[in-house]
């Protein structure tokens, strides 16, 4: 699917992108580009929605640029895609037999099989990245941001894993990456969300969320959401340790490894984001 959307104004003709730029797809790109030129306007063409595009697609995009249309607002995706070198994933070597597996075709850099892996492991990709950051740009970027690594270090792949196990890692690790880069809400200490005990060994925390939450039951949506909520709260070395541990269910080793910790330290970490989760669930019911 692509949706155009034009912004004119006596000199110059604004094209916002959104959607897959592809063979099937491109001809409303290229019947507006023509007409708005043949006007004389300049032109200008914003990427920012853009998810996709294939060699078809690259090749239009490329030839409108040397034309002297602008392209503004690309990703980095798009970036890597209509790079001269780095496009020699779409144009390199010829499309080998279709008895090729699709590791082997990647290797060789073969467009279809670039394009065969966006269309098959994308949606899986982007719902891993949405359940780590929360947000769907920030989703985008990340699985936009896995693709350029999966197909830089293809080589390296070793053909006995799994494919999708491969790239579920990839963008993993971009997900942490952009979580690291980019803090979205305040952060709450963890050393006050932790359990705190008087002089006789007793939890001293107020509990009073715990009633409330028995009490006053919510539905499904609104429990994500909040917890959701929570979990943003939680300082990014908890955060991404109970993200990995609950939503994408990694055991502690592949936790430690994933975050570059030892085991021990990932079972510290997890207990302790567990702990602090509970006491802001709580607060976030009190306050209801």
């Amino acid at each position: 699917m692509l949706r155009v959307t034009t912004s004119l104004n006596k000199e110059l003709a604004e094209l916002r992108v959104e959607g897959e730029v592809t063979q099937s797809t491109m001809h409303e790109i290229e019947r507006l580009c023509r007409t708005y030129m043949d006007e004389g306007r300049k032109l200008k063409l914003r990427l920012a929605g853009a998810t996709f595009a294939d060699s078809f697609g690259v090749k239009l995009l490329r030839d409108l640029e040397r034309r002297g249309v602008m392209l503004t607002e690309c990703s980095s995706f798009f970036t890597e895609l209509l790079r001269e070198k780095s496009n020699s994933i779409l144009t390199g070597m010829g499309t080998p037999s279709s008895r090729d597996g699709l590791v082997v075709r990647l290797k060789a850099r073969d467009n279809e099989a670039f394009e065969t892996t966006v269309r098959q492991y994308g949606a899986q990709m982007l719902a891993t990245a949405r359940r780590l950051l929360g947000n769907e740009d920030d989703a985008q970027d990340a699985v936009q941001q896995a693709f350029i690594s999966a197909f830089k270090s293809i080589d390296s792949f070793n053909e006995d894993a799994r494919l999708s196990t491969w790239l579920h890692r990839i963008v993993v690790n971009a997900a942490l990456m952009h979580m690291r880069s980019k803090r979205r809400r305040p952060e709450v200490p963890i050393d006050d969300l932790l359990p705190q005990f008087d002089e006789q060994g007793r939890w001293t925390n107020d509990s009073e969320g715990s009633r409330w939450m028995d009490e006053h039951p919510m539905d499904r949506r609104q429990t994500c959401e909040m917890v959701r909520r929570c979990i943003d709260q939680l300082p990014e070395a908890y955060r991404s340790v109970l993200l990995l541990r609950e939503i994408e269910e990694f055991d502690t080793v592949e936790v430690a490894a994933t975050l570059g910790i030892t085991q021990n330290a990932a079972k510290v970490r997890l207990h302790r984001a567990r702990q602090a989760l509970k006491t802001l669930i709580e607060r976030e019911h009190s306050i209801m």
